[in-house]
C-alpha cells in the first residue's frame, strides 16, 4: 500500500473514532436516555437534598407487611448553616430517632456542607414502630425540617436482605428477657426437684435407720441377756 492511501486510511478511521464519540457525549446522558435513580430522592431549595431513600422491613421477600420498619438515607447539606431533621413519616406512622447507641434523639442535625447517613452499623436510625407497606412497592415519605420545610418521596419498600441486609429493624428487645424467663423458669422448677431430691435423701436416712433396726436384731442378743436376768 502506498503511503498516501495509508495516511488516507488513518484519517478515515480518526474520523469515524471522534464521529462515534461525539454520538456518545450527546446521548448518553441521563437527560437523553431518560435514566432515573433506582431509589428516590428529594431536594430542598439548593442545599438540601434526601439520596437513595429506602424503607426497610423483616426479611421478607414480598408481600404485605404490618410491623416494625427502618429508613434509610443519605441527607447532604450544601448550604452554609446546619440544618435538622425534625420529623420523617412513612405513610401515616412518625419514624423515631435513635442514634448509633439506640439513645433516642429529638432530632437528626445534618452539618453545614456535609452529610449524615441514617441507618446502618455506626449511624443513627429512624425507626418505625408499626407501618402497613407493601414489600417490592412503594410508599410515601415526608422529611420535615426545624426551619419548617418539608417534602415528600415515594420510597420503595425493600427486604432486609442483600444490599439492605442489616438494615432492617432488629428484634424487639422485650423478646430478649422473656428467653431468658424461661432459662429461669427452668432453674425454679429444678430447685423444688433439689428439695424433693433431699426429701428423699431424707427417706434414704430412714432406710439406713432400718438398718440400724436391724441391728436392733442384734440387739435380740439382748434376750440372752434378759435369760440371764
Amino acid at each position: 500500500m502506498s503511503r498516501s492511501l495509508r495516511v488516507g486510511s488513518i484519517a478515515a478511521i480518526a474520523a469515524l473514532a471522534i464521529a462515534s464519540l461525539s454520538a456518545c457525549s450527546a446521548g448518553n446522558t441521563a437527560e437523553t436516555l431518560e435514566i432515573k435513580p433506582d431509589n428516590a430522592s428529594a431536594t430542598i431549595g439548593t442545599d438540601l437534598r434526601m439520596n437513595n431513600i429506602v424503607v426497610v422491613t423483616g426479611d421478607e421477600s414480598s408481600g404485605e407487611h404490618t410491623g416494625p420498619a427502618n429508613v434509610t438515607v443519605n441527607i447532604s447539606n450544601t448550604g452554609a448553616l446546619p440544618a435538622e431533621l425534625q420529623s420523617l413519616t412513612v405513610g401515616n406512622a412518625n419514624a423515631a430517632f435513635v442514634d448509633d447507641k439506640g439513645a433516642p434523639l429529638t432530632g437528626i442535625v445534618i452539618p453545614a456542607n456535609g452529610a449524615v447517613a441514617i441507618g446502618g452499623a455506626g449511624n443513627p436510625s429512624a425507626q418505625i414502630p408499626s407501618a402497613a407497606v407493601s414489600v417490592g412497592g412503594f410508599v410515601t415519605t415526608t422529611f420535615t425540617f426545624k426551619n419548617g420545610q418539608s417534602v415528600q418521596a415515594e420510597a420503595s419498600v425493600s427486604p432486609s436482605r442483600g444490599l439492605y441486609e442489616g438494615f432492617g429493624p432488629s428484634a424487639s428487645p422485650a423478646a430478649v428477657p422473656t428467653k431468658a424467663a424461661s432459662p429461669a423458669a427452668a432453674g425454679t422448677a429444678t430447685a423444688p426437684a433439689a428439695g424433693a431430691t433431699a426429701t428423699g435423701t431424707a427417706t434414704a436416712p430412714a432406710t439406713g435407720a432400718a438398718t440400724p433396726a436391724g441391728a436392733a436384731t442384734a440387739t435380740g442378743s439382748a434376750t440372752p441377756a434378759a435369760g440371764t436376768h
